[in-house]
């Protein structure tokens, strides 16, 4: 009679289910699709756009609160989520402890020779005749399988040789399987303890700060904001110091900052410049990039980013994702003017500003445009906020010589009496938009990434093989039969068995 299960033996036996793990991946796999094409931690807005191009703007803001109610628009610090990944591993760990120690007592276990009925239900089973003395015929035979990695003991008794090679092969899928609880430590790890959030630097600025994104700040919570990021500057990215100006602690600090959704990165990160180019006279850009410089107790360096190319530094990676024009904001003008000789001066000036160039020549900048164009009838206009387009209109000193001067196009520097004034940038009106990561995870991540490798090669390509070979002697010579076992790819073993038979031959 059946014994009755225990309790604890039937939730062993829920989580030993095959069928619990293809259900659980599953469900991890759809709901990361819907992770994937809801932007996580995002304005509301943008994902309502993403859904009105999918499913119709009539539904999109009620299945858009379906889904931020069901905490798909933060899927992955939601706590369901984070329970069907506990649930998996759960379920290979015992899944594994189950099934490992049959497994280890087969690795472990030493070949021994076979009696002759089970010697004669092996799979895998050759008979050869060879025209010599079982004596003569042995040192043929095992360095013949030696040189396949074979290292045959001998069981005078039953007159057979016997080998095995490649049994831990039969640990391949456990390895997998610690991959696999390795990476899911690395993604919890950066779920809990990582940050991802963004950065929107204008040229000048300087950051000791992000921000995490999805954040819906009232009023009063921006001018919380905005002393915090004062004091944090102040402090020059250090926590500590901050903590002290404010008369708290660290943590505390910390806490208030989190509550935020403000990131310290205890050191301090400018914009220096920003750059587009764009596909010939198009608007469609090219590349844009950044300058940005890093200021820290321990060094100070700068470098130029683009998409591809981000700055790392202390755990966080800076990723060009971005860039627009900050409103409200006086810049820069930055000018050189070439004389007929070739000579280049650099100015500096500020918007309505008189500057002197040389031959007496004084100028200013009366008007700009982040993009002109010209309409019908030959009036400017601008036809988006963007620095598409950027010109400035340049009133001078001397008669019908002040002109619209656009960056893009060399032609409108050239001034009438040979020399040029060419428009090199507005500084310190654009921002460059950063996207902001810190994964402590990532290294679980990369180590489960190559124990995976060695586990899945371990599985599909070593297999546990096991030979046997009975010598029988015979009036002309000896008859050598042949047994094997494979734990997988047994046509392979086979191709293998003959080979070594054709060279015994």
């Amino acid at each position: 009679m059946e014994q009755k299960k225990t309790f604890v033996d039937r939730i062993w036996d829920f989580f030993t289910s095959i069928k619990l793990a293809i259900v659980l991946f599953l469900l991890i796999s759809l709901t990361s699709i819907v992770g994937t094409i809801i932007e996580q931690r995002a304005e509301p807005q943008k994902n309502i756009e993403i859904l009105s191009k999918l499913f119709g703007s009539d539904i999109a803001p009620a299945l858009y609160s379906i889904l931020d109610t069901l905490q798909f628009t933060d899927m992955y610090h939601s706590w369901w989520f984070v329970s069907l990944l506990m649930l998996f591993a759960t379920n290979l760990i015992i899944c594994s402890l189950d099934r490992l120690p049959k497994v280890l007592r087969i690795v472990r276990e030493e070949i021994k020779p076979l009696p002759e009925e089970i010697f004669s239900t092996l799979p895998v089973k050759r008979e050869i005749f060879l025209n010599k003395k079982i004596d003569n015929i042995k040192p043929t035979l095992i360095g013949a399988l030696r040189k396949h990695g074979f290292n045959l003991k001998e069981d005078s008794s039953s007159g057979q040789l016997f080998s095995q090679k490649g049994a831990f092969s039969r640990l391949g899928v456990y390895i997998t399987h610690l991959s696999i609880l390795i990476i899911l430590a690395g993604a919890l790890v950066g779920i809990f303890f990582g940050f991802k959030g963004f950065l929107n630097i204008r040229e000048g600025m300087t950051y000791s700060v992000a921000f995490r994104g999805g954040m819906n700040w009232t009023h009063q919570d921006e001018v919380m904001v905005e002393n915090l990021i004062t004091l944090m500057n102040r402090a020059k990215g250090d926590i500590v110091e901050a903590a002290r100006f404010m008369n708290t602690t660290p943590q505390e600090l910390r806490r208030t900052l989190r509550y935020y959704g403000i990131e310290p990165l205890g050191f301090e990160i400018e914009c220096r410049d920003f750059e587009v180019e764009f596909y010939g006279n198009s608007d469609m850009p090219k590349e844009y990039k950044s300058l940005l410089v890093v200021r820290d107790k321990d060094r100070n360096f700068d470098k130029w980013i683009e998409v591809n190319d981000p700055l790392k530094y202390k755990g966080y990676t800076f990723y060009q994702s971005s860039y627009g024009t900050w409103p409200g904001v006086k810049g820069v003008f930055k000018f050189n003017f070439i004389d007929k000789n070739g000579n280049v001066l650099e100015k500096n000036v500020s918007p309505l500003e008189d500057f002197e160039l040389p031959g007496g020549l004084k100028a200013k900048v009366v008007d700009f445009s982040p993009a002109l164009a010209f309409d019908e009838t030959g009036r400017p206009f601008t036809y988006t906020a963007q620095m598409n387009n950027p010109a400035a209109l340049v009133e001078f000193n001397r008669k019908d010589w002040s002109r619209w001067v656009l960056k893009r196009y060399p032609q409108t520097w050239q001034l009438p009496d040979g020399s040029a004034l060419q428009f090199v940038d507005y500084w310190g009106v654009q921002y460059t938009g950063l996207q902001v990561r810190r994964d402590p995870g990532v290294w679980l991540v990369y180590l489960g990434c190559i124990i995976m490798a060695i586990g899945l090669y371990i599985t599909f390509f070593i297999s546990h093989k096991r030979i046997w070979l009975r010598l029988v002697p015979e009036k002309n010579g000896t008859r050598v039969l042949i047994g094997g076992s494979v734990s997988r790819n047994r046509e392979a073993f086979e191709r293998h068995i003959d080979s070594i038979i054709k060279e015994v031959q």
